[in-house]
């Protein structure tokens, strides 16, 4: 029975080895017009992200797993866990995506092509603002973003949800909904008791 454990447990090993040098052959003769449409989209995502970097993670999972097939649904999600996990900003979660792309390099390419275009345009904008701050189409601008916010983290819960089936993690989803709704309970506890029901196979 061991021997029969072990024999799985190197097949196993076997195949997630295989799946990640298939990508890295992949990622390897990625031609310089994917590389391009690559940095584009992310420079262009990094002017609509009102809100922080999960407010676009629904386009980045239709351009990197929908449309260039770089990485697998699973490795999206684990990005963002990972992301979400690091202390630091929410954008860290694209440096990891980088990184399963094309590895350091991948992840400082598109760190650069999502941070700084926008970087230099919020500096310009925030200086603008603040001498026209008293215009009324100005107020009103600021105003409509938060519907505007509100919508598109929903729109990435939807995305994030895809990874999960199974009635016990739906219900879970909705507890922790609830939770978090009607309570002040610290949301690191929440992390951790998620944790433990993962490695105890609940969810």
């Amino acid at each position: 029975m061991g021997g029969f454990r072990l024999r799985a447990v190197f097949i196993s090993m076997g195949s997630s080895c295989s799946s990640v040098l298939s990508r890295q052959e992949k990622v390897s003769t990625m031609s310089l017009v994917v590389w391009m449409t690559l940095l584009a989209n992310f420079a262009f995502l990094s002017f609509l992200a009102i809100g922080g970097v999960m407010a676009v993670a629904p386009d980045m999972h239709r351009l990197v797993v929908d449309g260039l097939s770089l990485v697998s649904n699973q490795e999206f999600l684990a990005a963002v866990t990972l992301g979400k996990l690091s202390p630091g900003p929410n954008a860290l979660f694209v440096a990891v995506l980088g990184y399963q792309i094309s590895g350091f390099s991948g992840a400082l390419l598109i760190m650069f092509a999502m941070i700084v275009p926008s970087a230099i345009f919020a500096f310009y904008v925030s200086r603008w603002r603040h001498r026209n701050s008293h215009r009324l189409s100005v107020q009103s601008f600021a105003i409509g973003s938060s519907p505007v916010v509100v919508g598109l983290l929903f729109s990435t819960a939807l995305i994030l949800m895809k990874g999960f089936s199974g009635i016990s993690t739906l219900i879970c989803l909705m507890l922790v909904a609830l939770i978090v709704w009607k309570t002040r309970l610290h949301l690191l506890l929440l992390m951790a008791i998620g944790a433990l029901l993962g490695v105890a196979g609940f969810v």
